[in-house]
């Protein structure tokens, strides 16, 4: 404290009062003295929640890739971005890579466990330069950001270490890590650390099977404690058991189904679509164009009961000869419940169409929905061929990446990865997801599956070809 006497008043008393603070709140280490063997929990000495075993770095020297694969709230991006912190100390250039900007911004820096957060915990200064995508630690070494929508700004940028978020779910991950690879060669032992939850991608199963990887696997029931107790109500109680809860919970690779129609290679993600949505930006359409059309179609459940099948309700929408998988709103409903999701569908996308198929109700299903809405206009299909027969042709034109799906849609892509023909329960939502996309492509004849009855392919659209519509964050423009 006698030092302070060379500043000027103000400035001692900033010190001060920041000395102070060290004081009263010290510096949370995250690594403790218990290494390995901890569990994480408070304990002499660390009087607050810190580094489980399997949040250390993997002993030794003789591995490039650390592959941190996971289930969600596991603590992955806390994991990576203390071991950055730690590691700027000796290793000065070190790149992040995110699925996209939002990405980069909200989890990776800002976050609840992102960069920002981990040097307030150690008291630590830094400097964060959004516009620059570079993140200044106390002792000066940087994250360079990078986001995986550009794998070329990969190309020229040397690095010690990097850090990849997500990449299981990076549509360009082969040219990202080829890129990030040429780079990585700075110091005498570049590393990369990657974080993910797993998907059956050809990539992430090449990953784990190298010489030089150390996977480190965990699910979200390890810290379980640290997340809010409606997370382990409805989240964790509602997938525990199921496929997409193996991966997205337990943080499995699932290998896709023999037999099953779709694979996880055939589902592509619009993500730049999704991360307009998100950030709440004008959008012009998916190549600068607006929406043609936008259906929301239903199948109906034939019971109400808590056994019954749930209602598939999906909004697909069609641009030129591409279509998008918009929404999914299934779910277990009563008849009146479900017509109320399907209008609200209807008027939040500006949807010109509702086809509904018409198997379990017949016109009912139609009083049903006008009973919500006189003037909704309806097409009814009637499923006369199998199935397959009827979903074949739609997983032809994903084969074609001419279907991509915007958001999150899990559920969906769970049933279709799984969905054998002519085995186990009725797929709903692909069903829904078949209707909604043959109505869409029925006028060009890109599809041949079940028809409404009389004639095949005979909705048509409401409104002028390229009508601009409002999405509940941000606006499509007519072009």
């Amino acid at each position: 404290m006698g030092q302070l006497e060379q500043f000027d008043p103000k400035t001692r008393a900033e010190l001060a009062g920041e000395l102070q603070r060290r004081v009263d709140e010290p510096p949370q280490a995250w690594y403790c003295n218990r290494r390995r063997e901890c569990d994480g929990r408070p304990h002499e000495g660390y009087n607050y929640n810190h580094a489980r075993g399997s949040q250390w770095p993997p002993e030794g020297l003789d591995w490039v890739v650390w592959a941190a694969i996971a289930g969600r709230g596991f603590g992955k991006t806390r994991l990576a971005t203390e071991w950055c912190r730690k590691m700027s100390e000796t290793h000065p250039r070190i790149a992040g890579i995110g699925r996209r900007g939002f990405d980069v911004r909200a989890t990776m820096v800002e976050g609840q466990s992102g960069l920002i957060a981990v040097c307030e915990a150690a008291k630590q200064t830094y400097l964060w330069e959004p516009s620059k995508r570079e993140f200044t630690f106390q002792n000066g070494g940087k994250v360079h950001f990078y986001t995986a929508e550009e794998p070329d700004s990969l190309r020229g940028p040397q690095h010690h270490l990097a850090w990849l978020d997500e990449p299981a779910h990076m549509p360009l991950i082969d040219d990202v890590w080829d890129n990030l690879m040429f780079g990585l060669r700075l110091g005498t032992r570049p590393r990369v650390l990657v974080t993910t939850t797993p998907t059956p991608r050809k990539w992430m199963k090449e990953l784990v099977k190298r010489d030089d990887t150390i996977v480190i696997r965990g699910s979200t029931f390890e810290n379980l404690e640290n997340l809010a107790k409606t997370f382990a109500d409805n989240i964790v109680s509602r997938y525990d058991g199921t496929r997409l809860g193996r991966q997205e919970l337990y943080g499995e690779i699932i290998e896709d189904v023999e037999g099953a129609l779709w694979d996880s290679d055939m589902i592509t993600n619009a993500h730049d679509f999704e991360e307009t949505k998100l950030e709440g930006m004008p959008f012009t359409g998916y190549d600068g164009r607006a929406f043609e059309r936008v259906v929301v179609a239903v199948d109906p459940a034939g019971t109400s009961t808590a056994r019954s099948d749930e209602t598939g309700i999906i909004v697909v929408g069609k641009v030129g000869r591409q279509f998008f998988v918009l929404e999914d709103g299934s779910g277990k409903y009563s008849p009146d419940g479900w017509a109320k999701r399907v209008v609200m569908l209807y008027r939040k996308w500006s949807a010109d169409r509702v086809v509904a198929e018409k198997n379990y109700g017949g016109e009912m299903v139609a009083s049903n929905l006008r009973n919500q809405d006189d003037n909704l206009p309806i097409t009814l299909v009637t499923s006369r061929r199998g199935k397959l027969i009827r979903a074949e042709p739609i997983a032809g034109l994903y084969e074609q990446s001419r279907i991509l799906h915007v958001g999150h849609l899990e559920t969906l892509e769970m049933q279709e990865l799984e969905w054998v023909p002519d085995e186990g329960p009725s797929p709903d939502r692909v069903d829904a997801l078949v209707h909604g996309i043959t109505d869409l492509a029925g006028s060009s004849r890109e599809a041949s599956i079940a028809s409404p009855r009389g004639n095949s392919f005979t909705s048509s659209p409401v409104g002028p070809m390229g009508r601009g519509i409002y999405l509940p964050q941000g606006r499509i423009h007519t072009p």
